[in-house]
This record gives C-alpha cells, sequence and structure tokens, in this order.
C-alpha cells in the first residue's frame, strides 16, 4: 500500500494505525511501537498534531507503553493525547473520558498513586454517566476500576458507596468481595 498510495497518504496512515493496534493487541508491543511512531510522523505531518486520528495514534502509543510496563512513557503520551482531546473534542466527549481513564490506570496500575487515580477515575465515571448513561459498558468498565482502586487503597466507605450504585461489580469480580 505504501508503494501505491505514498507513505503520507490518508489511506495508508489509517492502515498503518490499524496494524499497529492489531500488533499491540496480540502483545507485540515493540513492533507495534514503531509502527505507530512511524504512522504518528505521518500523521503530524499531513493532518496535524491536533487531528483526531493523529491524537488516537499518540494514544496508542501510550497504549503501546502500558503495555510495556513503561508507566512514565505511557502517561507521557497520554497527557499530550488528552491535552489534544481537550482542546479538540471538549472535556466531556467519550474519546477525552477514555484518556482520563487511561490516565486513571497508569496512576493505579504503574505509579501506585492511589489518590490520583481515584480523583482521575471519579472523573471519567462522572463524565461518561453524563454522557453515556449508567448502562453504558464504559460507564461501567469505569466504576469497577475505580472499586479496585478503592479497594486497593482500602478506602471501605467509598468502595461501598460504588458497590450500591454499580452491584455488577461483584459478580465481574468476586475477589472485591473480602473488601466490604
Amino acid at each position: 500500500m505504501v508503494r501505491a498510495l505514498g507513505e503520507e497518504n490518508v489511506v495508508t496512515l489509517h492502515t498503518l494505525d490499524q496494524f499497529g493496534d492489531l500488533l499491540r493487541q496480540n502483545g507485540e508491543y515493540e513492533e507495534a511501537r514503531k509502527v505507530f511512531e512511524r504512522c504518528l510522523a505521518g500523521q503530524e505531518k499531513v493532518l496535524g498534531k491536533d487531528h483526531k486520528q493523529t491524537l488516537g495514534t499518540v494514544s496508542n502509543l501510550g497504549n503501546v507503553y502500558y503495555g510495556l510496563k513503561d508507566y512514565e512513557k505511557a502517561l507521557e503520551y497520554y497527557e499530550r493525547a488528552l491535552k489534544g482531546y481537550e482542546k479538540t473534542l471538549g472535556k466531556t466527549h467519550p474519546e477525552t473520558l477514555g484518556t482520563v481513564y487511561n490516565i486513571a490506570s497508569v496512576y493505579r496500575d504503574g505509579l501506585k498513586d492511589y489518590e490520583k487515580a481515584e480523583e482521575l477515575y471519579q472523573r471519567a465515571l462522572k463524565g461518561y454517566e453524563a454522557q453515556l448513561g449508567k448502562d453504558h459498558k464504559d460507564t461501567k468498565r469505569c466504576a469497577m476500576n475505580l472499586a479496585i482502586c478503592l479497594a486497593t487503597a482500602g478506602e471501605k466507605l467509598k468502595f461501598g458507596k460504588i458497590i450500591d450504585e454499580y452491584p455488577h461489580i461483584m459478580i465481574e469480580v468476586p475477589g472485591l468481595k473480602e473488601y466490604l
């Protein structure tokens, strides 16, 4: 495709992004990183730094570094994506909220800053509830990860409140019952 359409063709760049995501999903993080970096360079040149597709690739690079457990680098890419999404899509757009959620996961899983993670999960959850509703899969996933964060941090009262609002969490994550 690169030979036929050129390195800086929008279709080529979109295909590269999809290929990188496939590699990432298969755990081939180093190869995915190379593909995403190549794609990002082209997107920045052709689409601009704040284009939604460019920001999606920036976020995908954050996902790659998260998978590599390089949490500082993941945070760098996620924060860049967040800044761009807030500027172009707004603070309550689902893409923006997804990036807030990803940053919260970095703070919880990698940096072990449960207070910061809780703050970000709460922000994402509030936005998801308002934009998508309480029954949307992204809202439920966010509530579940907030509950895990609260349980890990020993915040039993806050944990109980989330469980009251989202009882499905106890079914999906049976190990959390010990925190009640």
